[in-house]
């Protein structure tokens, strides 16, 4: 047990949430429930990134001020959450008073530290990335590799951060931080950029003035990443609360998206480095849901709203599908038809069929009273399997994986259950035994699933007639066999994922 903090990404309000955004809150949201299953002290931040000259143009194109436009666009996000019921402790925006302390707190500490110079910045700006390129990270030369569209050609005083004083200080950390990167294949990526030379990059602007100021030369407001970043400090009481900041930093994981990562695990730790703080403890690199072969985007219009699927296949449905159809850091194609698919398969067929299966023998040859399992079950030990594989597979941050073992203990009791063939047996002692071990298993399965699905785990374990929260059991204590204590009723209610045709 500890303390144990997550962040997502901070989302730009220049367009409402999407399902890219409800992917890699979702995943964030499901590894602080398994952590506070283990009983640790969970803080789960996720947020708005509002300012910059992309967000200046949205309001300008809205006919509104920028911080009028970002007042209506935020709480949509926090809306979208509260619907997706993503457990978090915190919800922060760039433009509150607490973030600006941070960030001008960040800045002169990297100021003072010699890190921080006055230059000029001649070059290709892609105004959706917020982002400098150089000719050959283009495609042909002239496109944003990530919108698909030319950038721009700008040239102003900017201050820049010493960036290429930390390449061997990275190099060092990360070889003293094997595994801080998840998965293994993005932290090559990481070292392979750093490797490749680091060019000192722009912190400032004075062609707009939508951002925090610099402390020592107000002219100029901060670009992009000494704003947006700094929010993981802002959040935890950085430059306001020291005894609440050293209680909480460095975070656990940093949830991001693969297009962010030079930033996130090369810029961000060379920040903190240069302003005497400690690096993340780890980054978990999320690939993108794509459709029709493309990065979800606005520019692009293929943009999915989470909201309209939960309507139609249900919150845990929607939930399940994006956890467990793609290991976490590769690429996803999102389709509707593998949506329900998936649900119709897993469970609709697996989960759903098992519980309406048990509760029916045990309405009709036990009275509706559930029996306590056999110790030496032969279910047992896919029980401890299932728990070990699911454990394992949350500390490494991947999901799918994670769901593929609790999902082998719910096709483990399917199969006893037709080995065994309770409903043509008379009621007696063996019927009991069998019926006993699968509530059991259902007991397991549904302390087990419950970072996924929340509230098909309480409905489970409220329908084999245990009490309380299933979010309030602690492993690996709950996850150990013997724990259903027989003698409950079990009802059987409604299907729990009525079959879908695509």
């Amino acid at each position: 047990m500890g303390r144990f903090y997550v962040t997502t990404p901070i989302y730009y309000v220049n367009a409402q949430p999407h399902l890219g955004h409800a992917y890699t809150t979702i995943v964030g949201d499901a590894l602080t429930r398994w952590h506070r299953l283990l009983g640790d002290d969970v803080h789960f931040l996720t947020g708005t990134d509002e300012h910059g000259l992309k967000i200046q143009q949205a309001a300008d194109a809205a006919g509104k001020t920028p911080k009028e436009f970002a007042d209506s666009i935020a709480p949509l996000f926090e809306a979208a959450w509260e619907r997706l019921e993503i457990a978090n402790d915190d919800f922060i925006r760039t433009t509150e008073a607490r973030h600006y302390r941070a960030v001008e707190t960040l800045l002169k500490a990297c100021y003072d530290a010699g890190d921080i110079y006055l230059g000029k910045y001649s070059g290709l700006y892609c105004v959706g990335c917020e982002e400098y390129y150089v000719e050959d990270d283009l495609t042909n030369g002239t496109d944003c590799p990530i919108h698909k569209r030319p950038v721009q050609h700008f040239e102003e005083e900017n201050y820049f951060f010493r960036l290429s004083a930390f390449e061997q200080r990275l190099l060092d950390w990360y070889a003293a931080h094997p595994g801080a990167i998840v998965p293994d294949f993005r932290g090559n990526e990481v070292l392979g950029f750093i490797k490749g030379g680091l060019r000192d990059f722009s912190i400032s602007r004075t062609s707009l003035d939508w951002g925090i100021p610099i402390p020592w030369d107000p002219k100029h407001v901060t670009y992009v990443w000494f704003d947006a970043l700094t929010n993981y400090l802002s959040a935890v009481g950085y430059g306001q609360d020291q005894q609440r900041f050293e209680d909480w930093w460095p975070v656990n994981y940093h949830m991001i998206g693969k297009d962010i990562i030079r930033f996130h695990c090369v810029y961000w730790p060379a920040m903190l480095m240069s302003a005497g703080l400690e690096p993340p403890k780890g980054w978990a690199v999320g690939g993108w849901l794509l459709v029709g072969g493309e990065k979800m985007s606005k520019t692009t219009g293929n943009v999915v709203n989470p909201l309209d699927l939960i309507d139609d296949i249900g919150l845990d449905g929607f939930r399940y599908y994006l956890l467990s159809d793609t290991p976490y850091g590769q690429d996803g194609d999102f389709t509707y038809e593998g949506l329900i698919s998936r649900y119709n398969s897993d469970l609709a067929n697996n989960l759903g069929n098992l519980l309406s299966r048990v509760a029916t023998v045990v309405a009709k040859k036990c009275d509706g009273i559930g029996p306590a399992p056999a110790p030496n079950s032969p279910l047992a030990e896919a029980a401890a399997a299932a728990y070990a594989g699911t454990a394992l597979a949350w500390d490494q941050v991947q999901p799918s994986r994670a769901l593929e073992s609790t999902w082998h203990l719910i096709r483990a009791t399917n199969a006893y259950l037709e080995a065994n063939e309770p409903w043509k047996a008379e009621p007696g002692p063996e019927v009991d035994r069998v019926m006993g071990d699968a509530l059991e298993a259902l007991r397991i399965v549904a302390v087990l699933a419950s970072p996924a699905v929340p509230e098909t785990s309480q409905t489970v374990w409220e329908r084999i007639g245990l009490g309380g929260a299933v979010a309030n059991e602690r492993l690996p204590h709950s996850a150990t066999w013997g724990g259903y204590p027989g003698g409950l009723n079990v009802v059987k209610g409604d299907p729990l994922f009525p079959r879908r045709q695509a």
